[in-house]
């Protein structure tokens, strides 16, 4: 049996022209770029050709941007080297309960130092509240870390808001752009972003490869002392065909997302146009949130059932964020939105990619009502959106 891939938030298939790069760079420039002959001369160039491609898509400069590996690390070491480059601003610190792991191992770390960590409120329909982050912020705040979107719910933050907030109270601001990066518009001087998290699997490119951008007119600390590559961000050699193939992909990505999510929102629409359930609620805002995202709960099934029993019928789904989808407890954000545990413990997501077909999202359909045909639930017309 042929699996239907609907999973894409979680990763995504290497593209072609991504392997293509990746294979041609590792031939010609397997150099390490901290050598001082030809062969790193060379790695040097390809990686800076590979920095002014990412910052061109962020409207950054290149100087801010770095290579990681992945977006679990992009988090935890621009989080880090922000706060410990600016400990005379303060100790506290606000984030979202939407956030990935990464972002809380980075704050649980930094609360064992000292920081004061605050968690702001959230709206109903998924984003978080303005009127809440203007109540936590104090004198002594340094950073607010809030995600673009949550792989959970889809639902798009308002950064441009945010940013603005922030900048007025001179306090840094870094996001975790992993499910948006290079799919929506980003100008990270519009947002008033500090710091950008991004990573390559999301899009097409390689797994073990991600970056991050930080404004390099921020101060900054590495994370480890003593750091000599890439001017003291991160230890150890970078992979610069790596880099290649995420930079090959991201601007593939980039220069097709107006037009991907054009057919993504028509997706969307199509397959809940089909899925008039009243066991199967919705959740997140309908309108501000990614196209190729949709998230659902089923009256009384676990999320990860769901997600077992379309994999038994050739469909992959997901119960949630990949990575915590080995545990037992309840996205903490869907809690903050307001759905009880049980509610919040039945998440399954379905993510479209570029390959995503009708004709698979037919059989989705089928499956999804084929599962509640057999739990003996009823039709009604979907519930409103926000």
């Amino acid at each position: 049996m042929t699996m239907i891939y609907l999973d894409h938030c979680a990763t995504t298939p290497m593209s072609e022209s991504a392997i293509q790069a990746y294979t041609a760079a590792a031939r010609t420039y397997f150099g390490n770029e901290q050598s001082l002959h030809e062969q790193g001369y060379g790695a040097r160039q390809l990686m800076w050709h590979c920095q002014k491609n990412l910052a061109d898509i962020l409207h950054g400069d290149p100087e801010g941007i770095f290579f990681t590996s992945g977006g679990t690390e992009s988090n935890l070491y621009s989080i880090l080297s922000l706060v410990y480059g600016n400990t005379q601003r303060g100790r506290h610190i606000i984030t979202s309960p939407f956030e990935h792991p990464s972002v809380y191992y980075a704050l649980q770390k930094l609360a064992d130092e000292g920081y004061e960590i605050e968690e702001i409120e959230a709206e109903p329909n998924g984003q978080i509240s303005l009127s809440s982050l203007h109540n936590c912020i104090r004198s002594d705040t340094i950073l607010v870390t809030i995600c673009h979107a949550s792989s959970e719910t889809g639902v798009i933050q308002p950064l441009a808001e945010i940013g603005r907030i922030l900048n007025r109270k001179g306090i840094l601001f870094h996001s975790d752009a992993v499910q948006t990066f290079a799919k929506l518009p980003i100008d990270v001087n519009e947002l008033h972003l500090a710091s950008l998290s991004f990573s390559a699997h999301k899009i097409n490119g390689p797994k073990n490869m991600g970056g991050c951008y930080i404004n390099p007119e921020v101060l900054r600390k590495s994370v480890y002392n003593g750091t000599v590559h890439q001017n003291g961000f991160r230890p150890g050699t970078v992979d610069v065909p790596g880099a290649a193939a995420f930079v090959t992909a991201a601007m593939e990505m980039h220069e097709d997302s107006s037009l991907l999510n054009l057919e993504w929102k028509e997706m969307q629409d199509w397959v809940l146009s089909q899925l008039n359930m009243a066991s199967l609620t919705f959740i997140g805002d309908r309108k501000h949130r990614m196209a190729h995202h949709l998230a659902f709960h089923l009256k009384g099934i676990e999320g990860q059932w769901m997600m077992l029993e379309c994999n038994k019928r050739g469909i992959a789904i997901s119960a949630g964020s990949a990575c915590k989808s080995g545990h037992s407890f309840p996205p903490k954000g869907l809690l903050a939105m307001g759905l009880t545990q049980d509610e919040a413990h039945g998440l399954f997501r379905v993510s479209f990619g570029r390959t995503t077909s009708y004709s698979e999202l037919e059989q989705l359909v089928t499956v999804l009502h084929d599962i509640i045909s057999e739990k003996g639930l009823i039709t009604v017309p979907f519930p409103p959106s926000y």
